[in-house]
Protein backbone atom coordinates (compact mmCIF):
# COMPACT_ATOMS: atom_id res chain seq x y z
CA UNK A 1 0.00 0.00 0.00
CA UNK A 2 1.62 3.87 -0.87
CA UNK A 3 1.72 6.26 1.77
CA UNK A 4 -1.06 8.82 1.50
CA UNK A 5 1.14 11.48 0.36
CA UNK A 6 2.36 10.47 -2.91
CA UNK A 7 -1.70 9.86 -3.62
CA UNK A 8 -2.45 13.52 -2.75
CA UNK A 9 0.04 14.96 -4.99
CA UNK A 10 -1.32 12.70 -7.54
CA UNK A 11 -4.55 13.84 -7.09
CA UNK A 12 -3.45 17.48 -7.05
CA UNK A 13 -1.63 16.63 -10.06
CA UNK A 14 -4.61 15.65 -12.11
CA UNK A 15 -6.82 18.50 -10.90
CA UNK A 16 -4.54 20.81 -11.54
CA UNK A 17 -4.03 19.89 -15.08
CA UNK A 18 -8.21 19.09 -15.74
CA UNK A 19 -9.03 22.56 -14.58
CA UNK A 20 -5.68 24.09 -16.45
CA UNK A 21 -6.87 22.44 -20.10
CA UNK A 22 -9.21 24.25 -22.42
CA UNK A 23 -11.11 22.96 -25.24
CA UNK A 24 -11.54 24.12 -28.51
CA UNK A 25 -14.93 24.91 -27.87
CA UNK A 26 -13.39 28.27 -25.59
CA UNK A 27 -12.02 29.97 -28.19
CA UNK A 28 -14.53 32.61 -30.18
CA UNK A 29 -14.12 34.11 -33.52
CA UNK A 30 -13.03 37.32 -33.80
CA UNK A 31 -14.89 41.21 -34.82
CA UNK A 32 -12.13 42.25 -37.24
CA UNK A 33 -11.34 38.77 -38.94
CA UNK A 34 -14.55 37.13 -38.36
CA UNK A 35 -13.44 33.70 -40.54
CA UNK A 36 -9.63 33.13 -38.75
CA UNK A 37 -8.13 33.50 -35.71
CA UNK A 38 -10.16 32.28 -32.93
CA UNK A 39 -9.08 33.12 -29.29
CA UNK A 40 -9.68 32.14 -25.97
CA UNK A 41 -10.84 35.01 -23.43
CA UNK A 42 -8.44 35.10 -20.32
CA UNK A 43 -8.59 36.54 -17.17
CA UNK A 44 -5.46 38.54 -17.35
CA UNK A 45 -2.88 40.15 -15.36
CA UNK A 46 -1.31 42.19 -17.77
CA UNK A 47 -3.08 45.44 -17.97
CA UNK A 48 -2.76 46.45 -21.39
CA UNK A 49 -2.96 50.19 -22.51
CA UNK A 50 -5.86 50.71 -24.80
CA UNK A 51 -3.32 53.56 -26.59
CA UNK A 52 -0.79 50.87 -27.04
CA UNK A 53 0.14 50.48 -30.55
CA UNK A 54 1.73 46.94 -31.88
CA UNK A 55 4.66 46.42 -34.03
CA UNK A 56 4.98 42.83 -34.55
CA UNK A 57 7.17 40.83 -37.50
CA UNK A 58 6.37 36.77 -37.20
CA UNK A 59 8.41 34.45 -39.08
CA UNK A 60 7.56 31.09 -40.65
CA UNK A 61 9.46 28.57 -42.60
CA UNK A 62 7.28 25.52 -42.43
CA UNK A 63 4.48 24.85 -45.47
CA UNK A 64 1.04 24.04 -44.54
CA UNK A 65 -0.36 20.89 -45.43
CA UNK A 66 -1.64 21.01 -48.65
CA UNK A 67 -5.03 22.39 -48.65
CA UNK A 68 -5.01 23.03 -45.30
CA UNK A 69 -4.63 26.70 -43.69
CA UNK A 70 -1.14 27.47 -42.29
CA UNK A 71 -1.48 27.46 -38.81
CA UNK A 72 1.49 30.28 -38.21
CA UNK A 73 0.07 32.98 -40.95
CA UNK A 74 -3.62 32.09 -39.30
CA UNK A 75 -1.66 33.46 -35.85
CA UNK A 76 -1.70 36.45 -37.06
CA UNK A 77 -5.62 36.97 -37.26
CA UNK A 78 -5.43 35.54 -33.73
CA UNK A 79 -3.28 38.27 -32.56
CA UNK A 80 -5.74 40.72 -34.49
CA UNK A 81 -8.68 39.58 -33.32
CA UNK A 82 -7.58 39.23 -29.44
CA UNK A 83 -5.80 42.70 -29.21
CA UNK A 84 -8.93 44.48 -30.89
CA UNK A 85 -11.23 42.43 -28.72
CA UNK A 86 -9.75 43.89 -25.34
CA UNK A 87 -9.51 47.52 -26.57
CA UNK A 88 -6.48 47.99 -28.89
CA UNK A 89 -7.81 49.96 -31.83
CA UNK A 90 -7.54 47.71 -35.38
CA UNK A 91 -5.18 50.33 -36.98
CA UNK A 92 -2.75 50.42 -33.77
CA UNK A 93 -2.24 46.83 -34.87
CA UNK A 94 0.74 46.83 -37.38
CA UNK A 95 1.79 43.30 -38.43
CA UNK A 96 4.31 41.70 -40.50
CA UNK A 97 4.86 38.18 -42.04
CA UNK A 98 8.19 37.13 -42.83
CA UNK A 99 7.92 33.82 -44.87
CA UNK A 100 10.84 31.91 -45.74
CA UNK A 101 11.49 27.79 -46.67
CA UNK A 102 8.74 25.93 -48.33
CA UNK A 103 6.09 28.12 -46.53
CA UNK A 104 6.46 30.22 -49.75
CA UNK A 105 4.32 28.00 -51.68
CA UNK A 106 1.54 29.19 -49.12
CA UNK A 107 1.75 32.67 -50.77
CA UNK A 108 1.52 30.95 -54.25
CA UNK A 109 -1.49 32.66 -56.73
CA UNK A 110 -4.17 30.41 -56.52
CA UNK A 111 -4.19 28.86 -59.97
CA UNK A 112 -0.58 28.46 -59.97
CA UNK A 113 -0.85 26.24 -55.94
CA UNK A 114 -3.58 24.40 -57.64
CA UNK A 115 -2.00 23.71 -60.76
CA UNK A 116 1.00 22.39 -58.07
CA UNK A 117 -0.64 20.76 -55.37
CA UNK A 118 -4.07 19.70 -57.80
CA UNK A 119 -6.03 21.42 -54.38
CA UNK A 120 -7.20 24.77 -53.43
CA UNK A 121 -4.61 27.39 -51.98
CA UNK A 122 -6.92 27.61 -48.34
CA UNK A 123 -4.34 30.75 -47.25
CA UNK A 124 -5.46 33.05 -49.88
CA UNK A 125 -8.56 34.42 -48.13
CA UNK A 126 -7.02 34.32 -45.16
CA UNK A 127 -3.67 36.74 -46.71
CA UNK A 128 -6.48 39.00 -48.36
CA UNK A 129 -8.22 39.33 -44.94
CA UNK A 130 -4.20 39.79 -43.04
CA UNK A 131 -3.74 42.37 -45.75
CA UNK A 132 -7.02 44.34 -45.68
CA UNK A 133 -6.22 44.79 -42.02
CA UNK A 134 -2.65 46.35 -42.64
CA UNK A 135 -0.20 43.32 -42.54
CA UNK A 136 2.80 43.69 -44.46
CA UNK A 137 3.71 39.86 -46.15
CA UNK A 138 7.06 39.59 -47.64
CA UNK A 139 8.24 36.35 -49.00
CA UNK A 140 12.51 35.61 -48.47
CA UNK A 141 14.04 36.05 -52.54
CA UNK A 142 16.49 33.77 -51.54
CA UNK A 143 14.10 30.92 -50.50
CA UNK A 144 12.06 31.87 -53.53
CA UNK A 145 15.41 31.82 -55.93
CA UNK A 146 15.65 28.01 -54.35
CA UNK A 147 11.96 27.07 -55.14
CA UNK A 148 11.63 28.88 -58.73
CA UNK A 149 8.95 31.39 -57.04
CA UNK A 150 8.94 34.63 -59.20
CA UNK A 151 6.74 37.77 -57.63
CA UNK A 152 4.19 37.47 -60.49
CA UNK A 153 3.65 34.15 -59.04
CA UNK A 154 2.38 35.88 -55.98
CA UNK A 155 -0.88 36.39 -54.54
CA UNK A 156 -2.01 39.80 -54.69
CA UNK A 157 -0.06 42.13 -52.09
CA UNK A 158 2.32 39.58 -51.28
CA UNK A 159 5.89 41.43 -51.31
CA UNK A 160 9.17 39.96 -52.32
CA UNK A 161 12.03 40.87 -49.77
CA UNK A 162 15.87 40.38 -50.77
CA UNK A 163 15.80 37.82 -48.18
CA UNK A 164 13.96 37.02 -44.83
CA UNK A 165 17.15 38.24 -42.86
CA UNK A 166 17.08 41.25 -44.79
CA UNK A 167 13.14 41.71 -43.88
CA UNK A 168 13.55 41.48 -40.36
CA UNK A 169 16.71 44.30 -40.02
CA UNK A 170 14.15 46.57 -42.16
CA UNK A 171 11.40 45.80 -39.50
CA UNK A 172 13.44 46.50 -36.65
CA UNK A 173 15.48 48.95 -37.96
CA UNK A 174 10.94 50.66 -38.05
CA UNK A 175 10.13 49.25 -34.76
CA UNK A 176 9.00 46.09 -35.06
CA UNK A 177 9.71 43.38 -32.59
CA UNK A 178 10.05 40.17 -33.52
CA UNK A 179 7.09 37.58 -31.98
CA UNK A 180 8.82 34.56 -30.70
CA UNK A 181 5.89 32.26 -31.66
Amino acid sequence: MLPVIPWLFLALALSISHNAMAGSDDFIPGSVIKHYGKYAKVDQDLVLDKNSVFKVAFDISAQSKVGEVNRKIESLARFINMHAAHGIAPENIKLALVVHGKAGFDLLKESLYQEQFQKKNANNALLQDLIKNQVTVYLCGQSAAYYDITNDMLAPGVHMALSAMTAHAVLQNKGYSLNPF
